[in-house]
């Protein structure tokens, strides 16, 4: 077994794509046989799970992993990409929804659940990735895919302003949680802020920052394959 097997837990900053956070771990790292399990959003920040040497035939076994969010949205928006990353477009609503019409949809969404992706996704249509096809200006036939939500918590809500807090399963997208809830309402959604939280054991109060790495702390905080099999081995919530 290679001194360089194992996982890394590394905390993925906003402002930069997964695939060139592993660029710059690779950079670091010197170790180009590695890869990353579940991509997050270019805005989004948390926990991105890397793989070094044999470990990374345990990619997939990761991504079925549930995975914590902690997001905020708007209700008085839309744009193309469900996110501030895209022109916003405002969206005029009379009267605000309450606390008790955002919980009463959040609350039947618990369990699986058909979600429709975002048009600009990473999901792949014959081949080519989505988010390529809607920045042609191409309408993607995107199919619902089932996923499992099993927790959306409110934790924050004043109008148009949201905080919530997701537990979900693999392929879950939380932009296009939001723009439901706002369909359902009859107002906008989009994300301004998503952090992953945690993946299966591993959370951000754990995890590795590009800083760290920089200064040479990557073996301090590689979690050898020997200690990673046995926590997928354990239960995980």
């Amino acid at each position: 077994m290679s001194l360089f097997d194992g996982l890394l837990n590394f905390y993925k900053p906003g402002g930069i794509t997964s695939a060139r956070a592993l660029d710059r771990v690779r950079a670091l790292t010197g170790l180009r046989k590695s890869g990353h399990a579940g991509t997050l959003d270019p805005s989004a920040d948390g926990v991105l799970l890397i793989c070094f040497g044999r470990a990374t035939r345990r990619v997939e076994q990761l991504m079925t992993l549930p995975k914590t969010y902690r997001a905020t949205g708007r209700l008085d928006a839309t744009s193309p990409t469900l996110d501030a990353d895209s022109p916003l477009t405002s969206v005029v609503v009379q009267s605000p929804p309450t606390l008790e019409q955002i919980l009463n949809f959040t609350q039947r969404m618990i369990g699986e659940i058909d979600q429709m992706p975002p048009q600009v996704s990473a999901l792949k249509v014959n081949g080519v990735p989505a988010y390529r096809l809607a920045r042609k200006g191409q309408t993607v036939d995107l199919k619902p895919r089932r996923i499992q939500i099993d927790e959306w918590t409110i934790t924050r809500y004043d109008w148009p302003e949201i905080d919530f807090v997701v537990r979900c399963g693999r392929g879950t997208y939380i932009r296009a949680m939001i723009r439901d809830l706002g369909q359902s309402l009859g107002t906008g959604g989009i994300l301004t802020r998503l952090t992953r939280v945690a993946v299966g054991p591993f959370a951000t109060a754990e995890s590795t920052t590009l800083d760290e790495l920089e200064h040479g702390l990557f073996e301090q905080r590689r979690i050898p394959l020997d200690r990673l099999d046995q926590l997928l081995k354990s239960p995980h919530d």
